[in-house]
């Protein structure tokens, strides 16, 4: 496992602010992993800045998904340590939900409510305001604005992705982390996801896993598994 060079405040509660991705720091330090009994990771160390998009790259079973989830906070890693540092304080991933964005194949969506309705559901989850206006603007950006109001049971599997895109900026986080971006997308949502990421990097890190070797393109940083 290598990582190829660049090619070219408050501790109770998150306060996010969008106007300097330069606050988000994002530091692995000899992070290792198992699934089961089966090591999957092992001695990933890195660090990335706001405005830097890192891809990860490898081979099904290489590690990449499950590395996505110990910086969402959703696996424990076994060795090492993984923070965020976000203004002048630190967080261990579990703590930094307020600064992070998911995307993945596995994030449900519910078949029996609107577009509309499940970003409201989520938002409230998430302990979010969202006004009618915000809604507009969220389904605009991934070219679902005609669609808000059908039934998820009637969306296509790319139209279901590019909703789960819109349920991850709903609080425009400066953290964005990918689990294979383009999957099910077709070339006009994959012209989404080029925006999204093109938005994010004025906004904080974004770091994508894929075994798609067109999408390389998007990283500043490779890491590479399983070589």
């Amino acid at each position: 496992m290598f990582l190829l060079a660049p090619r070219s405040p408050c501790r109770a509660a998150i306060v996010l602010c969008y106007n300097r991705s330069t606050m988000i720091t994002l530091t692995l330090e000899d992070v290792a992993a198992t699934y089961g009994d089966r090591p999957v990771l092992s001695g990933v160390d890195l660090t990335l800045h706001g405005g830097e998009v890192l891809v990860v790259s490898g081979p099904n079973g290489s590690g990449k998904s499950t590395l996505l989830r110990l910086m969402a906070g959703l696996q424990s890693v076994v060795g090492g340590r993984i923070t965020y540092r976000y203004g002048e304080s630190t967080f261990a991933p579990r703590e930094a939900q307020a600064l992070i964005g998911w995307v993945a194949p596995d994030l449900m969506l519910y078949r029996e409510l609107t577009a509309r309705e499940n970003l409201r559901f989520f938002a409230s989850v998430r302990r979010i305001t969202l006004t009618d206006e915000a809604i507009d603007q969220l389904l605009a950006e991934v070219g679902l604005a005609q669609r808000g109001d059908d039934l998820l049971a009637a969306y296509s599997s790319g139209m279901a992705q590019r909703l789960r895109y819109a349920y991850a900026l709903l609080h425009r986080p400066p953290v964005l982390l990918l689990d294979e971006p383009t999957l099910t997308l077709d070339a006009r949502g994959a012209a989404v996801v080029d925006q999204v990421i093109t938005a994010q990097r004025r906004r904080g890190i974004v770091v994508l896993a894929t075994n798609d070797p067109r999408e390389l393109r998007y990283g500043d940083l490779i890491l590479r598994l399983g070589d």
